[in-house]
């Protein structure tokens, strides 16, 4: 039950606990002390809203930092990821298999602020081998969003 409430949250967060009592046959308290204990327990972490800047004219400068660390002994990537994640410019950070450890995202107001972050806070860490900065030249889907083209009208199921 808390996996479909889960899966209907994180297509949109805007369902009312009264829709999801209907999607999902649940009682509405009981939808609502499901999702208030989802959120104690951090399973919901954050409501989140998909934007498209490029219509606000509020540009943002998005990159994805590939980052090859030497990892700490008991602690691997971890310690390291923490030092980065804590960074605001860091709007994500993942470990990766393959060539480099660390895949950051990281946005920023200009080009030279990102290289900046690079430069200045990320390059200095001891544990940083090395870093590759890509630049994200236009955003096409974010969040299963299509940012720009056809829109689709979008219902939500109604169960009975």
């Amino acid at each position: 039950m808390i996996k479909d409430i889960l899966k209907i949250l994180e297509n949109d967060a805007r369902t009312t606990t009264k829709q999801i009592s209907t999607m999902t046959g649940t009682p509405s308290d009981e939808v609502v002390k499901l999702i208030k204990q989802a959120e104690k327990d951090r399973i919901i972490l954050k409501y989140k809203t998909v934007i498209n800047w490029d219509k606000v004219e509020n540009e943002q400068v998005w990159a994805l930092i590939e980052v090859k660390v030497t990892p700490q002994k008991d602690v691997g990537f971890d310690s390291i990821a923490e030092r980065i994640y804590l960074f605001p410019q860091a709007r994500s950070v993942y470990l990766l298999s393959g060539t480099y450890d660390l895949l950051v995202m990281v946005a920023g107001k200009t080009e030279h602020e990102v290289a900046n972050f690079v430069s200045q806070k990320l390059a200095p860490i001891e544990e940083v081998q090395g870093t590759v900065t890509h630049f994200m030249l236009k955003r096409y889907k974010e969040d299963g969003e299509i940012l720009e083209g056809k829109e689709e009208v979008k219902r939500q199921p109604v169960i009975l």
